[in-house]
């Protein structure tokens, strides 16, 4: 991220992301999709268009679809769900994303954005004509990378352990029997239980898929699954440590309002449909 943020210019990002006509939200939906991020891993991304000004809605846009969207779910999700499932899935979650990220910004709630989210990270050391007493090379591309990185790194890292702690503690002591029991096709709130649970479990995309297929085994409806899938990649308990960061509870709130919505709508649709 802190090479992304090097090389290409703020501006450019700014452009893209702000395009008009709606145009913008397009991209950035396109963008997470592209992009094989967790969604632990999409927040030092956020904060680089933070920094760059892009436009809010398409930033919640990035947000909402970088997790679900990646390369690696979707190829997994193709290879165990096959290809009308996929496409199904790739639907709603772009959908959802547009539709989330453009509502939140006319809402307003670009001022649960916390200021410091926008402070770009100096970069320590001398530099040439610095007033260090001495007249020094210019700091390399890839100090002030480096710089920026570890800036970045160790505002995160307390948010970054104690979510990891908190989800590999309830992954570890809830058993796939459990869950599939609650979740079965003969339990009408299978879906919205499912897509709550989703969320404390930490699971990267290349963990999600096979878990999902193992509670499927057992009997957990697919609509189910879907809605755990959504859940899970979208809103991580670390994730939302992370973006304690850089939001206020009401955002907080809002984004997992729109995650869980997905979710829960994408598995009583896929239940309904197939």
């Amino acid at each position: 991220m802190g090479v992304l943020q090097e090389y290409i210019p703020p501006e450019k990002i700014q452009s893209i992301l702000s395009a008009k006509k709606g145009k913008g939200y397009i991209i950035a939906g396109f963008l997470g999709a592209i992009t094989p991020f967790c969604s632990c891993s999409t927040i030092p991304f956020l904060k680089g268009l933070l920094r760059a000004k892009a436009g809010f809605g398409t930033m919640m846009v990035f947000l909402f679809a970088s997790p679900l969207l990646n390369p690696i779910i979707i190829g997994l999700f193709a290879v165990t769900f096959g290809l009308q499932v996929t496409v199904f899935y790739f639907v709603m979650a772009m959908g959802v994303s547009i539709i989330a990220g453009y509502t939140l910004e006319k809402l307003g709630f670009e001022q649960y954005i916390k200021p410091e989210a926008y402070i770009q990270p100096e970069a320590k050391g001398c530099g040439a004509n610095s007033g260090c007493g001495q007249k020094k090379a210019p700091v390399s591309k890839w100090k002030k990378i480096w710089d920026t990185t570890w800036a970045d790194f160790k505002t995160v890292l307390p948010y970054l352990i104690g979510g990891i702690a908190l989800g590999s503690i309830i992954y570890g002591f809830m058993p796939t029997e459990f869950v599939a029991s609650i979740a079965s096709d003969d339990n009408p709130f299978a879906v919205p239980v499912a897509a709550v649970i989703g969320i404390p479990l930490y699971i990267r995309a290349e963990a999600v898929i096979p878990l999902s297929a193992a509670l499927a085994a057992k009997g957990m409806g697919l609509g189910a699954v879907m809605a755990l899938i959504i859940g899970s990649a979208g809103a991580s308990l670390t994730e939302v440590i992370l973006l304690k960061s850089i939001f206020k509870n009401k955002m907080i709130i809002a984004f997992l309002v729109v995650i869980l919505s997905m979710a829960i709508s994408a598995g009583y649709l896929y239940s309904f449909i197939f």
